[in-house]
């Protein structure tokens, strides 16, 4: 036999199974090289230890690595020569390394240079979740999970790529398959084993990393504005009786519906304090006054912070707090004072209040204790989200902050819970991996760490139109966590509830007929009233050509723009804040719709788009209440309404480099362009979000 480890080099795809005796590692490699059509190198010590035990009854010996060493090589490089664009490996130098060092303690040092030079395009680590099967040469069944462990560590510490493959041979296969077939699109597309390794343990299917790159590369469509919504052009006024009808109306109708309020509550606080830590960062108390610091960087959020400093819910906490840190901080110069409240209210060390969820702030000072928005909230959801007395409340959160979510909650929920009589149940989803997106620099290269790991970024808020998906709800209410206030729980209910009843009357009607047309009861008359409704209730056009269809595909057509889900906003006045706002818009079809628009959407370099922007008159304040289930009371996959081509590329800093992300479709832009919709104007005191820590010494967010 040549003494020879070294591997052939090669184009070929080559795939090692690994893992302990009697994991499927044979059945796999035969099934996917009939698959493949191509090679399969079976396992040389079979062969050559069965040989032993026959002619004289002994067993495998340390003696015996070696020359199962060298017979592996060759008949890989053998098999090699043979293979047809892929070759699978039943077994590889990595796995006679193990079983050498578990068996005997060491490693030959030319087995253990072998085995970690030898390089495999995957690895799959076969499951012990298959029947043990004994033959002459298989030790004992005992110890599979620890045996099992030291292969998984194996790989691990020699940073192979791997993935782990479990189930029955037919689940494994097409999984397999599956995996290998994605792996040659990576490889054709330049992307290492690790790099592939990577995006499929986030979950990311590899046919949308391809996508997001086109992404980089072509950019992101603007909107085309064809002009802004406003009253009774897209956005519907109602009188306050009106309001009051409709918030009745649905009181009369919701103890039919399951309800839920959605809050996006996911992330830090960071962009809160963004000024805050800029002047801790930035400011020298040993060279300069905090004044001459406000002047020379023209800070005037830092000098409206400091002035009304004692207003905000937190000061007295923090107050006390730098009392005890400081034991002479009454005799300390105001700059002092004032520098050593914000360091506290950011150090990691107290406050930390940067890097916590806005959903856990002290945001509003009642006589008897402060509430955060979790709070407040929950004082909502039993208001104007619940039916039978009892009310659901879904917080999308980060997994690092929901141990802080749960002990919000625990602080208060008995207790409103015991003041309403509403029984409240709580639910938290994190947002996906699998949305999340790659990075590349202003080279257009995929952006990697020290580790040399590519560097992921969460996919946007748009990402949550997957957890909202997952909800199973008649009416889902959604409200951002920081859009909350104090006191006038009873105006904010009612104009909550009259939306809902927007929704629930408009969803009557849209249900009606397409009941009437499945039972085949539309005659000519009631189509055109359908149509007229479609038109002037939910702002949808037919096409130019729709008259020219017979009646029956005018039918299909209706039933087509009727069956969908459908929200219905709030539209407050525009006074200036930044966001998106409702607008027609039209598609690459020339379809107009209307549409909640962000200005990042907008080609602000046409003069004409704009001018649209300019003359728009109403603000998207995220007050929306959604049906998302059919007329067949079936939930709608909402995925299949969301707009694939209005995301966002974003430019972000990492290690002060700029790169760029994709960030998906916004929750209430692109990922519901395709939802029937509703814009209705409501006043602005439903809009009072916390943008900045200042926002709080707004009138809305101060004791009354």
């Amino acid at each position: 036999m040549e003494k020879d480890l070294r591997q052939q080099k090669t184009t070929i795809i080559k795939i090692a199974l690994f893992g302990p005796e009697s994991t499927g590692k044979t059945t796999l490699a035969k099934q996917l090289a009939d698959y493949y059509e191509t090679e399969w190198v079976p396992e040389f010590a079979r062969d050559y230890l069965q040989e032993k035990w026959e002619e004289n009854q002994h067993i495998c010996v340390a003696d015996d690595m070696m020359p199962i060493a060298y017979g592996q090589t060759a008949l890989e490089n053998e098999k090699l020569a043979k293979a047809n664009k892929y070759l699978f490996c039943d077994t590889n130098l990595m796995v006679t390394k193990v079983f050498s060092e578990m068996y005997y303690g060491f490693c030959d040092p030319l087995l253990n240079e072998a085995a970690l030079k030898h390089e495999y395009d995957l690895f799959f680590l076969t499951d012990i979740d298959v029947p043990w099967e004994k033959d002459d040469i298989r030790d004992t069944p005992e110890g599979r999970e620890t045996v099992f462990s030291v292969f998984k560590q194996t790989l691990i510490d020699t940073k192979k790529p791997f993935i782990t493959l479990s189930g029955d041979k037919e689940t494994r296969l097409a999984k397999a398959t599956a995996i290998i077939d994605s792996l040659t699109i990576a490889k054709e597309n330049d992307f290492s084993s690790n790099d592939f390794v990577q995006i499929y343990s986030r979950g990311i299917s590899f046919e949308t990393i391809l996508q997001q790159l086109k992404n980089f590369k072509k950019g992101i469509a603007k909107s085309n504005l064809i002009r802004p919504a406003t009253i009774n052009d897209g956005i519907l006024s109602l009188s306050e009786n009106e309001f009051q009808q409709k918030a009745l109306f649905f009181d009369e109708h919701k103890d039919k519906f399951k309800i839920k309020k959605f809050v996006p509550a996911s992330g830090a606080a960071s962009r809160m304090f963004k000024f805050l830590n800029s002047f801790i960062n930035d400011f020298d108390i040993q060279k300069e006054s905090i004044n001459a610091y406000i002047n020379r960087k023209k800070e005037k959020e830092l000098a409206i912070f400091i002035v009304g400093m004692e207003k905000f819910p937190f000061f007295k906490e923090i107050d006390q707090k730098l009392k005890e840190v400081y034991p002479d901080f009454e005799t300390l110069e105001r700059d002092y004072k004032n520098y050593y409240f914000i360091k506290l209210l950011l150090s990691s060390d107290y406050f930390d209040f940067a890097n916590k969820p806005k959903a856990v702030l002290p945001f509003h000072l009642y006589e008897t204790h402060i509430a955060n928005p979790i709070e407040e909230h929950l004082n909502e959801c039993v208001n104007y989200a619940s039916s039978k007395n009892v009310s659901n409340l879904h917080f999308t959160v980060s997994e690092n902050h929901q141990n802080l979510f749960y002990e919000g909650v625990g602080e208060v929920l008995e207790k409103i819970e015991k003041l309403s009589g509403v029984k409240i149940n709580i639910g938290y989803s994190y947002q996906n991996k699998n949305t999340d997106s790659i990075t590349i620099d202003e080279k257009n290269k995929l952006v990697k760490d020290k580790n040399d790991n590519l560097i992921f970024r969460p996919g946007g808020h748009g990402a949550l139109i997957e957890n909202l998906n997952d909800l199973d709800s008649d009416i889902i209410f959604i409200k951002n966590i920081d859009n909350v206030i104090q006191n006038h729980i009873d105006k904010i209910t009612l104009y909550k509830k009259a939306l809902a009843g927007v929704l629930v009357e408009v969803q009557q009607k849209v249900f009606s007929y397409l009941n009437a047309i499945d039972q085949n009861t539309v005659k000519e008359n009631e189509l055109e009233e359908i149509v007229l409704f479609l038109n002037e209730k939910l702002n949808v056009e037919t096409s130019n050509d729709f008259n020219m269809f017979t009646f029956e595909n005018k039918i299909l057509k209706v039933k087509e723009l009727l069956n969908k889900p459908i929200r219905v906003c709030g539209m407050v006045k525009n006074e200036g804040e930044p966001g998106g706002g409702p607008f027609w818009v039209m598609n690459e079809k020339g379809t107009t719709s209307l549409q909640i628009v962000e200005s990042s959407q907008i080609d602000l370099s046409n003069k004409k788009q704009q001018a649209i922007l300019g003359e728009a008159t109403h603000f998207n304040p995220v007050d929306l209440v959604c049906g998302i289930k059919n007329y067949k009371n079936e939930k709608f996959d909402l995925i299949q309404f969301v707009d694939q081509n209005s995301g966002f590329i974003v430019e972000k800093s990492v290690e002060g480099k700029t790169v760029r992300s994709y960030e998906l479709p916004g929750l209430w832009n692109g990922s519901m362009a395709d939802w029937l919709t509703i814009f209705v104007a409501v006043p602005l005191i439903t809009f009072n979000p916390v943008k900045t820590v200042n926002d709080l010494l707004k009138t809305a967010h101060q004791p009354q």
